[in-house]
């Protein structure tokens, strides 16, 4: 007579960079969730420097949570977004386990009701997916857009000129894809509520911590895809997400440096440097062609001011180097 496969283990992962009530609140719903789920929860604290760190501690202790179900600790350095959650995967489970998955969770990140189970009896139902992530929707209940195709300088044409007839003609380089209403395949997805194997990570290494923040996930996503793994988009799986609290983009006048430097990037990593910049001059193309469309029709482009300027200047400038990376697999 078969048994029953040993139910999976999850080690769920909150990001902390100075918002430590929301972070705790985001641990408090995820353990909610996680009830008759085996495994634990880590809150990392991405060297904040504000007392996070303390509070949280102080919280856990105030809410009576076990020593071996979660903990919370510090990374030492903010490396962005990837190199946080890097260490607190590194970390292992609080009682000392390795959990069969790691579950990423944004702080301002919400499991609803069933979501972390959703996307553990999904993993477990097609072994072909290495990585799982939720749906995500606002507090305002509006659904985010969080299912896309990989970059490629076609689709950054196509985002850049916003033209009918291009897009229909390029409808297969569209980055952003409709959103989804059953549970699939995608290229990638938000990193704020994403399920991964440890498996697929011991196969294709952990993020890469010369993305400070934007594009990790997505060359995470690359590189299992490259390795043999799927990435799968869940909707039973319903997560609330407010969303850029950390970083502050929704008052941001024009992107950071860092965006512009995780682009270039990407491209570099996944497609050489020339491939590089003929993504920057299929943007600019696309750009140029929505600007001229504007002119003609007497509407006033928008835009972050400076933005093409910034993105060609970033183009061709040298490449930084991390301030420090962390090597090796978990």
């Amino acid at each position: 007579m078969a048994q029953n496969p040993t139910p999976a283990s999850v080690h769920v992962i909150v990001l902390n960079w100075r918002t430590p009530e929301m972070s705790l609140q985001a641990a408090e719903a995820a353990l909610r969730e996680m009830q008759g789920i085996d495994g634990g929860l880590t809150i990392v604290d991405n060297d904040s420097g504000d007392g996070s760190y303390e509070a949280m501690q102080a919280g856990v202790r105030a809410r009576g949570w076990p020593a071996d179900r979660v903990a919370v600790v510090q990374s030492g350095w903010n490396g962005g977004f990837g190199a946080g959650n890097n260490h607190g995967i590194r970390q292992g489970l609080p009682d000392g386990r390795r959990a069969d998955l790691v579950y990423l969770l944004n702080s301002d990140a919400l499991p609803q009701p069933g979501a972390i189970r959703a996307l553990v009896d999904y993993l477990g139902a097609h072994p072909q997916a290495g990585i799982a992530c939720s749906r995500l929707r606002g507090t305002d209940d509006v659904p985010h857009s969080t299912a896309f195709r990989f970059p490629t300088a076609l689709g950054e044409f196509e985002s850049e000129c916003r033209t009918g007839p291009i897009s229909r003609l390029l409808r297969r380089k569209v980055v952003s894809l409709p959103q989804p209403e059953t549970s699939g395949r995608v290229d990638w997805s938000a990193g704020a509520s994403m399920m991964i194997r440890m498996d697929a990570l011991d196969r294709i290494g952990l993020f890469d911590e010369g993305f400070f923040l934007y594009y990790e996930e997505t060359d995470l996503c690359r590189r299992a895809a490259l390795a043999g793994w799927q990435t799968h988009y869940v909707v039973e799986s319903l997560v609330l997400h407010i969303g850029s609290v950390s970083t502050g983009m929704k008052e941001w006048k024009r992107a950071p440096d860092y965006w512009y430097d995780s682009r270039r990037r990407y491209f570099e990593k996944h497609h050489g440097r020339l491939g590089a910049l003929w993504a920057t001059v299929a943007h600019l193309g696309g750009a140029g062609l929505f600007r001229l469309r504007c002119l003609l029709s007497g509407r006033k482009p928008d835009g972050p001011p400076g933005h093409l300027a910034h993105l060609t200047r970033h183009a061709f400038r040298s490449q930084p180097k991390p301030v420090h990376v962390e090597k090796g697999k978990p």
